[in-house]
């Protein structure tokens, strides 16, 4: 493979495990060349992610809980630190409590809500401000991960749903705002891949098989195929997108049953 993106650094928020789709983001970006900076949240993922990163070359594991400010200040001062500059912030993290997960949407808690906005969509924006200073001028890319739920009703998605509704909502104003700095921000709808996330949606293998027999292609999507889309929005061949969510589901999106 062409190593586009040889000299560039990223950052990915997200991995889990090897099952992640931002792990995928990652393998796709280092492959290109990308020297990348992985983050956790909290002590009890530091091992997993550490020893993952691990697997790529001259990669950075630093602590990132967005859920505190002083955090994210901690992360970017470190990068700026330790590259000077960031050319690419890969935004793949979403949280809403089980319970907030099941049943009906109107049993939401004002806790459970604010607690999905915050971490699901306002991170993104928290970052992004962050990233700005190390990313103008560098013809720099943003990458958030989303979901049609944000425009459908998906069983047991519920607060999520509204969530990643508000997080493309902040993907076009992001885009208008950074685009006079030369900075791209960008969505990947994903079709549904078995992650950990995922498996706090009930019968969320259900789902996958319907899904399957419903898109045009005739299957799922595979987390390796929004990786590439991530080297895509991140790489030059991109250079004219900005403001946009790339559906890669099979066509699930463009199907009416």
């Amino acid at each position: 493979m062409q190593r586009l993106l040889e000299g560039k650094t990223g950052v990915i928020l997200g991995v889990a495990n090897k099952r992640s789709i931002a792990w995928a983001c990652a393998r796709s970006l280092s492959d290109a060349g990308m020297r990348l900076v992985f983050t956790y949240a909290g002590e009890r993922l530091a091992a997993s992610v550490t020893k993952l990163a691990e697997e790529i070359p001259g990669s950075l594991v630093l602590p990132c809980d967005v859920t505190h400010p002083e955090e994210i200040d901690a992360l970017f001062e470190r990068v700026g630190e330790e590259f000077g500059g960031l050319d690419t912030l890969v935004h793949a993290i979403a949280f809403a409590r089980r319970e907030e997960l099941r049943g009906d949407f109107y049993h939401t808690s004002k806790e459970g809500y604010m607690l999905a906005h915050e971490v699901s969509a306002y991170s993104l924006t928290a970052c992004a401000r962050r990233a700005l200073p190390l990313m103008e001028g560098r013809e720099g890319s943003i990458i958030t991960l989303t979901y049609i739920g944000s425009e459908r009703v998906i069983p047991n998605y519920n607060v999520m749903g509204i969530a990643k509704a508000a997080l493309e909502a902040s993907v076009r104003y992001l885009a208008a705002d950074l685009g006079p700095r030369g900075i791209r921000v960008n969505a990947i709808s994903a079709g549904p891949i078995r992650t950990l996330s995922a498996s706090g949606v009930k019968d969320f293998g259900e789902m996958l098989d319907n899904i399957a027999r419903t898109t045009p292609l005739r299957r799922n999507v595979t987390a390796q195929e929004v990786g590439d889309t991530c080297l895509f929005l991140a790489g030059p061949h991109s250079r004219g997108i900005t403001g946009s969510t790339i559906f890669v589901d099979a066509g699930f999106h463009i199907m009416g049953i």
